[in-house]
């Protein structure tokens, strides 16, 4: 039995993925449509690899994606699998 002071503390384990675009500064001077429209479609193929990875989307500024998961192995494979769905 807890003393009646002391408050219960609730843990939660989570995986983070996170990814941003490397020079998106350079490729937004350089072609700022082209570039939004890129990081669009990059978006779409993350957020259906993090959905289909059991993961959830906790935040997205500019260039980045912050992703958890309830599982360290369900975020590497999201990882491997937006980078080689992102290379081709």
């Amino acid at each position: 039995m807890q003393p009646q002071n002391e408050q219960r503390v609730e843990r939660r384990l989570a995986a983070i993925f996170a990814a941003d675009v490397a020079g998106y500064s350079r490729l937004i001077s350089q072609d700022e449509a082209g570039t939004l429209r890129a990081l669009a479609a990059a978006r779409g193929v993350m957020g259906a690899l993090i959905s289909a990875h059991g993961g959830r989307i906790a935040n997205t500024a500019e260039d980045s994606v912050l992703a958890e998961f309830p599982s360290a192995v369900n975020a590497v494979q999201c990882a491997v699998a937006v980078q080689e769905k992102l290379s081709e």
